[in-house]
């Protein structure tokens, strides 16, 4: 087994002992990603819609930087602190992902790191 560790100057560091993104015998696992902007250092402003924008560009760039694109994630998984957000970020989802969708999952978690709205992580393969 090869790995190959991924990092992109666009998308926030890693804020504990992981990398942004992993790249094994042709799978892609992108980490959990918050709404920073690398330019900051801090949260998007604005609310959960701002966010998930800030989410999945931060997941674009690390799919970017390892040769993937948004057509080649085949999981998603989207973690909201507030289900009321669903259509929100289904939205700004649908923004991001074009068919055939990958498959995905989206729940309420009671916190996220930070006190972030919205976080997500992806897999995506070659």
């Amino acid at each position: 087994m090869s790995k190959r560790v991924i990092s992109s100057p666009k998308a926030p560091k890693a804020v504990g002992p992981y990398n942004q993104a992993i790249e094994v015998n042709g799978f892609l696992y992108v980490s959990g990603q918050l709404p920073i902007d690398v330019a900051t250092g801090e949260f998007v402003h604005g609310g959960v819609r701002e966010q998930c924008i800030q989410v999945f560009k931060n997941i674009g760039y690390i799919l970017e930087e390892a040769g993937y694109g948004f057509e080649d994630v085949i999981k998603t998984t989207v973690y909201l602190t507030d289900m009321k957000d669903f259509a929100v970020m289904n939205e700004v989802y649908s923004t991001f992902y074009k068919e055939p969708f990958p498959a995905r999952v989206a729940f309420a978690v009671a916190a996220l790191p930070k006190a972030s709205l919205v976080e997500a992580d992806v897999v995506a393969a070659k």
